[in-house]
């Protein structure tokens, strides 16, 4: 992996992604917090069970101009944001690799938390990803497939609820 020389790293690549390895980039002395967040290939979806691995695909170049505008957005709702990094995987991804890292460093934790929980959801509605689900004898495209948003477009909530509780707010 090539080291990003900025405060924001992104990757869209078939190379296996070290959550280590970008959590240790993205720790800087005037940051108090690193929030790490790995999403891994389980062996189960929505309907299916005894999935053996996922296949990601994707235009690499539009993926990574929309997660930069990911971050981008980010640095505007979270100023005080240190380094952030998003790494996602192309191609087939087996049980218990990371498909998608994102690391995310801040003074305080609670920017880190929020700016994290809100990068992993834009990269969920925002970048065109296909997943397809591969099991023994088989595979299907992905059906939770969902109209594909502008960043700015995600919505604000209020942080201090609980997850489950959070409504957009305009």
């Amino acid at each position: 992996m090539e080291i990003a020389p900025t405060l924001d790293w992104v990757s869209v690549a078939s190379a296996p992604l070290s959550a280590v390895e970008l959590t240790t980039w993205a720790t800087r002395a005037n940051c108090g917090a690193v929030v790490t967040f790995a999403g891994t290939v389980r062996d189960n979806s929505h309907d299916l069970e005894n999935i053996e691995a996922l296949e990601y695909e994707t235009d690499v170049q539009l993926a990574e101009g929309r997660i930069v505008d990911i971050i981008a957005e980010a640095r505007i709702r979270w100023p005080m944001l240190g380094a952030v990094a998003i790494h996602h995987r192309m191609g087939r991804v087996e049980l218990s690799e990371s498909a998608v890292v994102i690391v995310v460093s801040a003074p305080h934790l609670g920017a880190a938390f929020d700016a994290a929980q809100f990068c992993i959801d834009a990269v969920k509605s925002c970048v065109p990803m296909w997943k397809r689900e591969l099991w023994r004898g088989g595979s299907t495209w992905s059906e939770e497939g969902k109209t594909i948003m502008r960043v700015q477009e995600m919505p604000h909530w209020n942080p201090v609820l609980k997850p489950e509780a959070r409504e957009p707010v305009d």
